[in-house]
């Protein structure tokens, strides 16, 4: 084999390979509301949609190409999972809502990319957990939409090799840190917690 063929191999064989890890910015993102506007609201009730459309793997590798990936739940029905883990995260960020007039807040995911088993065993620090949603809040009683949909991001650094297993031990699991996160995300976003936006740059979905 030509020096120029063996080149031109590796070159291919490392853009593949980038192309598996994938790697790059993200972010929790969203446009926070003054506690002024939300400070009336009371909770009552969250509904979640998981469309239909969003594509499942369970593939075992380490970036399955899909809308939803999730293995920490037995083999089953990943869009109710999915539609759980959200519909708590959601209530719990949101329960600050004291006021008194009653909303709900309709929740559609557009995006559930956790790690697969084999993404948690790469011995680095690496991976992210990518959720993406939409949420509205709408007057419970009348149904009079009092915010549109909008679009939240709530991405974190994923655990991997021995932290993960480190973690496990404590009882940290990815969906204990997925419902954290999107927890404090709502709260933020509501405008009746801290701020959580940040970002950060990492390997992984």
């Amino acid at each position: 084999m030509s020096l120029t063929r063996r080149f031109a191999l590796l070159g291919a064989a490392t853009l593949l390979l980038s192309a598996c890890v994938g790697g790059g910015s993200f972010k929790t993102e969203y446009v926070p509301l003054s506690a002024e506007v939300s400070r009336n609201w009371r909770l009552a009730d969250v509904r979640v949609t998981v469309p239909s459309s969003l594509t499942v793997s369970e593939a075992k590798s380490l970036l399955p190409n899909a809308d939803i990936v999730w293995r920490e739940d037995p083999l089953g029905d990943r869009y109710a999972q999915v539609a759980k883990i959200m519909d708590d995260a959601v209530t719990r960020g949101a329960q600050g809502l004291r006021g008194a007039r009653p909303v709900y807040i309709d929740v559609t995911v557009t995006r559930f990319h956790a790690l697969t088993f084999e993404a948690e065993q790469r011995g680095q620090s690496w991976g992210v957990h990518n959720i993406k949603f939409t949420a509205k809040v709408v007057d419970a009683a009348t149904g009079e939409v009092l915010l549109p949909a909008t679009a939240i991001r709530a991405e974190l650094p994923a655990l991997s090799g021995q932290q993960m297993k480190d973690a496990r031990r404590k009882g940290i699991t990815q969906k204990s840190m997925i419902s954290a996160h999107v927890a404090k995300t709502v709260a933020g976003w509501l405008g009746i917690g801290p701020d959580n936006r940040g970002e950060f740059s990492r390997q992984g979905n």
